[in-house]
């Protein structure tokens, strides 16, 4: 099963990201991507706030002590889903590996689904997407789509202080509710993912 899980509203979907305080403090402070924050790298975000746990390992690794919940529009994010290559190549979906390939190359960004990942960070049945938005794309990211961000670390952290607890169902009601995406079912078939109702 692949299918974006997310929190989103009718414009916006939040998507995660995470840096050294370096990068995140004056992102915070100015309320968009700044210096130090580069934008000739691509850069990955992610809809699963839990996959960003089991990447970040709760905030706690290096370079990733700190946690962006990054609001962005939903115009935005399916213009790069529209435009991206996946990762692998899936038979059904490419030509061939010489067409997969070719297409990679050329994308201004990249999907690649993972497995899902519970609040203990096993793997789900289910995938989930994250995307890398590379060459001209982050620029438009950070011009033109973001529109907040707002640093949840103290969350992570407080979900991670109660799982160390066995406050399992306390940490579960931290967690950001997140819900199937409504992907256009164009978008969704190029990248391979499960259709879903619109809505």
């Amino acid at each position: 099963m692949r299918q974006i899980r997310a929190v989103h509203d009718a414009h916006t979907i939040t998507v995660y990201q995470a840096y050294s305080p370096a990068i995140a403090e004056p992102a915070v402070r100015a309320g968009r991507f700044v210096p130090p924050f580069k934008t000739d790298r691509m850069t990955w975000i992610k809809p699963s706030f839990l996959w960003m746990m089991y990447r970040c390992g709760w905030a706690m690794k290096e370079g990733q002590e700190r946690v962006l919940a990054v609001t962005i529009k939903r115009d935005g994010f399916e213009w790069a889903l529209e435009r991206a290559a996946l990762s692998h190549y899936v038979r059904g979906v490419h030509a061939d590996r010489v067409a997969w390939r070719r297409e990679l190359k050329a994308a201004p960004a990249r999907v690649q689904w993972d497995p899902e990942r519970d609040l203990r960070l096993r793997e789900l049945p289910y995938r989930s997407l994250q995307v890398g938005l590379g060459g001209a794309t982050v620029p438009r990211y950070v011009d033109e789509w973001v529109t907040g961000i707002v640093d949840v670390t103290g969350l992570a952290r407080e979900i991670r202080g109660r799982l160390a607890g066995g406050d399992e169902a306390g940490a579960a009601a931290l967690l950001p509710v997140e819900t199937v995406y409504p992907l256009p079912a164009a978008i969704g078939e190029r990248l391979g993912a499960d259709p879903v109702q619109a809505g």
